[in-house]
């Protein structure tokens, strides 16, 4: 049975096969994913209000950080409250509509996390290389206009892959085996010729996937030679310790991420792939808060003000 775009396509449901088939696992997959999904939220709404409440993180380094957990936040609301509501109503199934705005806000999160852990990037360097011209460089209007391309660069890709989607026809068999509609995945769903979708997806991530990567590394690169012509030990020990925690986060990002993809292109085993893709879209955005919070002095700092404010509130609310 083939289906034209049109009616009787916006009808279409995609099944949802999740992480597994086995019912007694689902409620612990539920359980699981839920204590993370809250873990995320609370841990990067923490690192928000820190950074917003606290007048020493009014920097650079700090607006990109609270604009990173926003992102997190959003990224992985995406997917998880969906992947939940099925797991309880016993449900798999997703509208065509639906499946296209969740793959959607997907690519537009997804493509801004990579984007803003490259400008984050760029600050280190300039903070570090040139000290001196760090408030002059990373000024107020640069931040601001970065961060605006990002969102426009994601918004655009996003907006084209859904388009390239939206131009293929669907027959019966649309059981997508992963949690959430993977663009991949979607795609291969399709018995319309997908030549174009793949060239465009290939192109995308070469451009928006490596150039971010790039970027991170010349970044890096430059970094390391700054650092080596520090003469004291205590001088170099700084400097690189402004770095530690954003380059654990680029490792688990970009490490998990190309390690899913580097593995659908060798494994044809779509169940193990969709379980190794939960560590760059659940994992990773839940751990960011505990990486930076545990190696950054100032962030410890202000979530610890932050507490403090929170129990004289309470206090004070109960001596009334």
């Amino acid at each position: 049975m083939h289906m034209e775009p049109g009616n009787d396509t916006l009808r279409l449901e995609f099944l949802l096969l999740g992480l597994g088939e086995n019912p007694e696992l689902q409620s612990l997959i539920c359980g699981l994913f839920l204590s993370m999904y809250l873990v995320t939220v609370l841990g990067n709404l923490l690192i928000i209000l820190a950074t917003i409440s606290d007048s020493h993180l009014h920097m650079p380094m700090y607006f990109f950080l609270s604009n990173l957990s926003f992102v997190d936040i959003c990224f992985t609301s995406t997917t998880i409250p969906k992947m939940l509501v099925n797991i309880q109503t016993q449900r798999k199934s997703i509208t065509y509509a639906g499946c296209i705005t969740e793959m959607c806000f997907f690519l537009i999160f997804a493509g801004l996390d990579s984007l803003l852990l490259t400008i984050m990037a760029y600050d280190r360097f300039v903070a570090i290389c040139h000290p001196l011209h760090y408030m002059v460089i990373m000024n107020q209007r640069l931040c601001g206009l970065l961060l605006l391309v990002s969102w426009f660069v994601s918004f655009l890709h996003a907006l084209l892959q859904s388009l390239m989607v939206l131009r293929l026809s669907f027959c019966t068999d649309l059981e997508i085996p992963h949690f959430f509609c993977e663009l991949n995945q979607v795609v291969q769903c399709a018995c319309s010729d997908t030549f174009l979708n793949d060239l465009v997806i290939y192109f995308a991530a070469v451009l928006l996937g490596g150039g971010p990567l790039a970027g991170i590394l010349y970044s890096y690169c430059k970094i390391v030679f700054s650092i080596r012509a520090i003469s004291s030990a205590q001088g170099k020990y700084k400097a690189f310790s402004t770095c530690v925690s954003h380059l654990s986060v680029v490792s688990l990002f970009y490490g998990t991420s190309l390690g899913v993809y580097l593995s659908s292109a060798v494994t044809q085993n779509s169940h193990s792939i969709a379980t190794a893709s939960v560590m760059y879209t659940v994992v990773t955005p839940m751990l960011n808060p505990f990486i930076y919070s545990l190696r950054n002095k100032d962030i410890k700092s202000a979530l610890r003000r932050l507490c403090d404010t929170g129990n004289k509130i309470v206090n004070c609310a109960e001596t009334e």
